[in-house]
């Protein structure tokens, strides 16, 4: 009761002090489907959130600018650039790992992890403009996402697709620096993300594709400054770029499974259930174990596996601390998981580092 009472305007407690007992207990009956009771379906009961206050869009930097652009750099989610920096680090893990195998100068990294820093901004741009095209209506439904661009009508579908023209033109640019190799396997990945916001709709493993498309620069990074993509390294960093996807993309499921229930969206949020915490947790020690075992078939030393035991420290630290009932614990535990992608870049920065000292 008292969860309730704490969102209560100062007055009604005081009116429940004088005696309006009854009217206090009406003004507490649900009314939606935020609270479940002991007599629906066990399925159910473990969807209660710490708050049923609706969620109330923030100020950011991006209010300050003209009006007329603000709908555009919403529909890319660059004031949170969280997911740029998930799709930005399997590319720099790949890269710097490379250089390092292949005792490359200090000109190549720099320059192909500028180009991959740019690309991922466009591109994780270009993915949510395609996300919210397939989910306009979808996206109205869910208390997080109503007030997106599309959701609330600021963009029609025609605007974004233009946009989308736009985005894709700039991506291209940037992928047309790299040699053929890379500049075809980084077209292929497109495909992934063109279908992704297909997968919630038939598959409670959306992550899992998810997982495939924003790990693809563990292939990428390498194939741009090596020529070719060394598949006995990248393909187990690949694996645990994937596994990462998974756990971080599975607490940011938590956040509407209330809602994706109601809509008919599937996610591993919902797969997983109350054996969420043990199952990222397995899918934590996969990440870890597949990239440490990728260091190894590249000759890292112990700087490196420094880096991947503060990233498993992170992810312990993490799924120890998240309360999955909770958005904003939620949102904390994915936004936390990113960095263990950047203490696992830091790992292999710092091997290389020690190679070009010597």
């Amino acid at each position: 009761m008292h969860r309730f009472l704490r969102h209560l305007p100062t007055s009604s407690l005081r009116s429940s002090r004088l005696g309006s007992n009854t009217s206090l207990f009406n003004s507490l009956k649900p009314t939606s489907s935020y609270l479940y009771s002991r007599t629906q379906p066990s399925f159910a009961t473990t969807f209660r959130f710490n708050s049923s206050l609706p969620v109330t869009p923030q100020k950011t930097w991006v209010d300050r600018l003209p009006p007329k652009i603000r709908p555009y750099l919403y529909l890319t989610r660059i004031d949170k650039p969280i997911g740029t920096l998930l799709l930005f680090y399997p590319c720099a893990w790949s890269i710097t790992m490379a250089s390092y195998a292949l005792h490359l100068p200090v000109t190549t990294p720099l320059t192909y992890i500028s180009l991959c820093g740019i690309g991922a901004l466009v591109m994780r741009g270009a993915g949510c403009t395609i996300n919210d095209m397939w989910d306009k209506n979808l996206d109205k439904s869910v208390e997080r996402t109503k007030e997106r661009p599309l959701a609330s009508g600021q963009l029609t579908r025609q605007d974004a697709f233009i946009f989308l023209g736009a985005q894709l033109s700039v991506g291209l640019a940037v992928l047309l620096q790299f040699n053929w190799y890379s500049i075809l396997l980084g077209a292929s990945s497109l495909s992934l993300v063109t279908i992704y916001p297909l997968m919630k709709r038939i598959t409670h493993w959306p992550q899992a594709v998810l997982g495939l498309a924003f790990n693809w620069g563990a292939l990428l990074g390498w194939s741009a400054v090596g020529g070719a993509v060394d598949w006995a390294v990248c393909l187990p960093l690949y694996a645990g770029g994937v596994c990462w996807t998974l756990v971080y993309d599975s607490i940011y499921a938590h956040q509407d499974k209330r809602d994706d229930v109601n809509v008919g969206i599937k996610s591993t949020a919902l797969l997983f259930g109350e054996r969420s915490r043990l199952i990222l947790s397995g899918l934590s020690a996969s990440t870890i174990s597949l990239v440490s075992y990728a260091g190894y078939l590249n000759h890292h030393t112990e700087a490196f596996y420094a880096g991947v035991g503060l990233a498993a420290f992170q992810l312990a630290r993490i799924l120890y601390k998240t309360d999955f009932d909770s958005r904003e614990s939620c949102w904390k535990g994915f936004t936390g998981s990113g960095w263990a992608g950047f203490w696992i870049w830091m790992g292999a920065l710092a091997d290389y580092g020690l190679l070009l000292a010597a």
